[in-house]
């Protein structure tokens, strides 16, 4: 069996930007490395987006937005973003660019397999595919397992799920300056359910049917909201270019009691994703930079994860949408109505003060979260 210092199981966003970071470093140029993964990362399979106001992956954003509109049945609001702006990119551009850098790396290697087992024994561990076995001193997993999550009860577990159409309309009706954040005017059906709208241009978008809830539903389901959305925008012709869809888990589940010496889970394995949003890009680099920097000193992954305040945050949020999957409009609305747009969005990013987060949560329906506190200190 071929022996690796670090092995990587599933190349999803975390095991990609990590191992980006490290050749990034020029501290691990000794360490030999491997990304296994069935998919061989060639195709535009997602889009990812988040709010910044530096640099992040600039070279790769293919689009970008100053404001961004929340809407509900009652209200609309554009809300300015600065210093932030919304920006998007695609999956294929990052996985070349990642792919194009550790190419340069002599030590870094990526096999198309699919992992089927991988366990810790001693001192080294062992990853089994269905095409062979390796061995190593530290296995990095980002292949998720949601039973872990559903064999329990003590913490809830929704999906972020959507459907999306890229498409060309022949009227122009979109404004390409601002992005649709959140539109809940559509029907909620007793769930959490928004359209998402990223404008390229005047004729041209990405249009997301979306739900925070804990049941998917029928395909169909999605595409004929979207279809009406569509129809609500005046858009009468317009051709159907790209789709896309996706299921992002939203938990905070603590998966990093999983973790052992030397096996760290990373990304949704590992709790990275934002239980509250669903958002994963920039939390994943901000993850990823510190498992980076904590690889240079230690060596014992069970040392690695720090609960915070922002994780009990999340959690009650969890809880409400939990209980009450009806109220999820409510509690967006009354946050962006009259919330701050730039505070909100650095709150969501875990990087306000004990008394930012108080002028955020002030503005959430108290009724509902007080419930879920008492509900868990009790």
């Amino acid at each position: 069996m071929k022996h690796y210092h670090y092995i990587f199981t599933g190349s999803g966003l975390s095991a990609l930007v990590t191992v980006y970071e490290m050749a990034l470093s020029g501290k691990f140029q000794d360490k030999s490395i491997l990304l296994i993964d069935e998919d061989s990362k060639k195709t535009n399979d997602r889009t990812w987006c988040f709010w910044d106001e530096n640099n992040l992956f600039e070279k790769i954003v293919s689009k970008k937005w100053n404001s961004a509109l929340f809407a509900d049945k009652k209200f609309k609001r554009e809300l300015n973003l600065d210093p932030y702006q919304y920006k998007m990119v695609k999956g294929l551009d990052f996985y070349n660019l990642v792919f194009d850098t550790i190419s340069k790396q002599n030590n870094i290697h990526f096999v198309n397999q699919k992992v089927i087992d991988f366990q810790e024994l001693g001192n080294h561990c062992v990853v089994k595919t269905d095409v062979e076995s390796y061995t190593c001193n530290k296995i990095f997993n980002s292949i998720f397992n949601p039973e872990i999550v559903k064999n329990q009860t003590k913490y809830p577990f929704l999906h972020q799920h959507f459907i999306g159409w890229f498409i060309k309309s022949n009227e122009a009706v979109f404004n390409p300056d601002c992005a649709t954040f959140m539109d809940f005017s559509v029907e909620q059906k007793g769930n959490t359910r928004f359209m998402y709208v990223l404008p390229t241009s005047e004729t041209e978008a990405l249009i997301e049917y979306t739900l925070f809830s804990k049941d998917l539903l029928p395909k169909t389901e999605y595409e004929n909201e979207i279809k009406n959305y569509i129809n609500q925008l005046g858009i009468t012709n317009y051709e159907l270019r790209e789709k896309e869809l996706g299921n992002i888990p939203m938990t905070s589940y603590k998966f990093w009691n999983h973790n052992s010496k030397n096996i760290i889970n990373i990304g949704s394995s590992g709790g990275w994703t934002k239980a509250s949003t669903g958002y994963t890009f920039k939390s994943t680099t901000k993850k990823s930079k510190e498992l980076v920097r904590f690889l240079q000193t230690k060596n014992d992954f069970r040392k690695f994860h720090k609960k915070d305040k922002f994780w009990f945050y999340d959690l009650l949020f969890l809880d409400v949408l939990n209980r009450r999957n009806d109220k999820g409009s409510e509690v967006f609305s009354a946050l962006f109505k009259k919330g701050n747009p730039s505070l909100i969005l650095k709150f969501l990013d875990e990087e306000t003060t004990f008394w930012e987060d108080l002028q955020v949560i002030w503005k959430c329906p108290k009724g509902l979260f007080i419930k879920a506190l008492f509900s868990r200190i009790t």
